[in-house]
């Protein structure tokens, strides 16, 4: 008898064991969001004069973080926080690479802009890099570097012509959505595209009788 009671507690178990199962709470499903980050220059912005030459636009360098689609919101007591359900179509540094581009081909600045990889002879070379491109309690912050340098002729390496951190701000009210977050850091990346472009065509003024 002992030996069939023992048997026979594990089967009973069984239901019980199921049926809790059955009250565990079940998480509702978030669908993610995803933006775009392309700052498309307002075809009211003036023209900067005669085209300079070909410029190389690199590979953007990302700052810790960026590689991240996750959008980054800077919390009111300092710490930063990476959304799960809202991000960016693709990683930020691509997007602000390809955006860049474009912006810098609107612009008529340059008689044209190459990507790596490409065989045009470019006596301008641009290296950028994302840094800070983030939501704050009160505004969205966006900043960049550029290095501008000068094909260098032969085997001789290029030279530096200028060299440049930006940062821009756009006001963010207290408290908005995600979306609204996210145009509000691409605001201030246009703004900081806006600041690119001007300080590039200042840096190479001998070239615009080319």
């Amino acid at each position: 008898m002992k030996r069939r009671l023992l048997l026979t507690l594990p089967a009973l178990a069984l239901p019980a064991l199921a049926g809790g199962c059955s009250v565990l709470p079940s998480r509702p499903y978030l669908e993610t969001r995803r933006y775009p980050l392309e700052p498309r220059r307002p075809a009211s912005a003036p023209r900067q004069g005669a085209p300079r030459g070909a410029i190389l636009l690199r590979t953007l360098r990302a700052g810790p973080g960026m590689e991240v689609r996750g959008l980054r919101r800077l919390r009111a007591d300092g710490t930063l926080e990476v959304a799960f359900y809202d991000e960016w179509l693709a990683p930020p540094a691509d997007l602000v690479e390809a955006a860049l581009r474009e912006w810098l081909i609107a612009s008529r600045a340059f008689s044209a802009v190459a990507a790596p990889g490409s065989r045009l002879s470019t006596p301008l070379i641009l290296e950028a890099g994302i840094i800070t491109l983030q939501a704050e309690p009160t505004q969205a912050r966006a900043a960049m570097t550029g290095l501008l340098l000068a094909e260098g002729v032969g085997l001789a390496d290029p030279r530096v012509l200028a060299q440049r951190r930006m940062e821009a701000v756009v006001p963010l009210p207290a408290e908005v959505p995600p979306a609204a977050q996210a145009a509000g850091m691409q605001a201030a990346l246009g703004q900081l595209f806006g600041e690119m472009e001007a300080w590039l065509v200042s840096s190479v003024p001998e070239m615009r009788r080319r």
